[in-house]
């Protein structure tokens, strides 16, 4: 029989050990673990991904609560307790009785010692005696769940209220959102289709190819059309990043970071007729799941480079009409999606980034063709990856000069830039957290 909560407790441990994204271990873990019903796999998210999210609120309280320091406790005694606390304060759908018996369970097929169990058990039970008293997460201190650097830092950029509002969205369920391939089927034929399957769905807020589904848990796969091509899972933010390329031409493009290529199947799909696309990414991994995303979706063929972009743009392959530079940075605007990215960065790692981003613009910029589009962009809110890499670069390349964003966005997004011309999106705004700057090559 299978034990959710054994299986969350190990996933998590697993991501701590690890220090690698949580739906990469998470995904390893379910594959390996015979999970089949899919309750059973959305309980072990949930309890995963929700204790991440929590995690500081929920250390308040076991502190409380615990007669040891947590920084004393076993690893695993830890999660027990973050598993039994979550379930307690957020699962109001499973009881009380289960949510402990469960847990401590899971410690026994862990061969854990008796008294250590006991201790468990202790804890959590004492926690369910004292629930009216337990603060609530909006009025406790620990609210934010957020390590106290990054707060400290959002309050010095955004102020104390709307770092309140982004660490509360933060903490919610995003919705599911995707990008219909218009090649295939058009936006209201693919709302359709869900709707016959019983699937709640309602257009972007933004983006014109943008759908979105609330309180989806379920596998992407089995959404309709997936195998046949329909959509690729892309945030509006995102998808409204790749349009800054515009004007299209019959011409080259480059996607210098392509990763997973989003991006670059999104350019694919807007270029005319003879234009092509080039995309530089050197992960194996990576390569081979944009592969397999273009032999889903189909459009024109991609060219691909493993590569680094310096080595690439080292080997003089020419000129491009535009370069997408999709920087690898923080995450800081994506914690929403992905929660383990706000215990796994800091301060100092911030200059790391920009250091990083400024070596791929300097490598980018020759590759730009006189009259040519440069973008840069991050899924980081924070303007040392963005503003102060920007102004920067252009110190240092004056050949390159800003265009306004607004000008190439839907009518609906162009209050998203700022009067600089940044494109500028957070959570406050339903979206995901984006930055990107538009330069033309004189």
């Amino acid at each position: 029989m299978i034990n959710s909560r054994a299986i969350a407790m190990d996933a998590l441990l697993a991501w701590e050990k690890a220090q690698e994204p949580l739906d990469q271990v998470l995904e390893t873990m379910l594959s390996g673990s015979a999970v089949d019903d899919p309750r059973d796999r959305q309980l072990v998210m949930a309890l995963v991904y929700g204790v991440v999210c929590w995690q500081g609120y929920l250390d308040a309280i076991i502190q409380k609560f615990a007669s040891h320091p947590l920084r004393q406790m076993k690893p695993l005694t830890l999660a027990a307790l973050r598993v039994g606390l979550y379930q307690l304060v957020f699962l109001d759908r499973i009881p009380e009785s289960a949510a402990i018996n469960e847990t401590v369970q899971a410690l026994k097929l862990a061969r854990q010692p008796k008294w250590l169990t006991g201790f468990v058990n202790g804890v959590l039970r004492a926690m369910v005696r004292q629930r009216a008293a337990l603060p609530a997460p909006d009025e406790a201190a620990a609210v934010l769940s957020h390590p106290a650097w990054l707060v400290a830092r959002w309050e010095q950029l955004f102020g104390p209220v709307r770092t309140r509002l982004i660490c509360g969205i933060n903490n919610t369920l995003p919705p599911l959102v995707v990008r219909v391939n218009s090649c295939r089927i058009s936006v209201d034929d693919w709302l359709a289709l869900l709707r016959e399957n019983g699937i709640a769905c309602e257009r972007g807020l933004f983006a014109q190819e943008a759908v979105r589904i609330d309180n989806f848990q379920g596998s992407i796969t089995a959404l309709p059309g997936y195998g046949e091509g329909f959509f690729v899972v892309q945030d509006e933010a995102a998808q409204m990043v790749t349009q800054l390329l515009a004007p299209f031409a019959s011409a080259r493009y480059l996607d210098a970071c392509a990763g997973l290529g989003g991006k670059a199947l999104h350019l694919a799909q807007l270029l005319p007729e003879g234009g092509r696309v080039v995309a530089v990414d050197p992960s194996l991994k990576r390569q081979a799941l944009l592969k397999d995303n273009l032999r889903r979706l189909g459009g024109p063929e991609i060219e691909i480079h493993g590569t680094t972009l310096q080595d690439f743009a080292a080997q003089r392959q020419g000129a491009f009409a535009g370069v997408l530079v999709d920087a690898p940075c923080s995450g800081l605007g994506v914690i929403r999606r992905q929660p383990d990215i706000r215990w796994q960065r800091s301060l100092a790692a911030l200059q790391g980034y920009q250091e990083k981003q400024l070596a791929l613009l300097a490598a980018a910029a020759g590759l730009v063709e006189q009259g040519g589009v440069l973008v840069y962009a991050t899924c980081s809110i924070d303007p040392k990856e963005n503003d102060e890499v920007i102004a920067e670069f252009l110190t240092a390349h004056p050949e390159f000069s800003i265009t306004p964003a607004q000008e190439y966005l839907p009518e609906a997004a162009r209050g998203l830039c700022d009067g600089t011309g940044f494109f500028k999106t957070t959570p406050e705004q339903g979206l995901d957290g984006f930055f990107a700057a538009r330069m033309v090559k004189k």
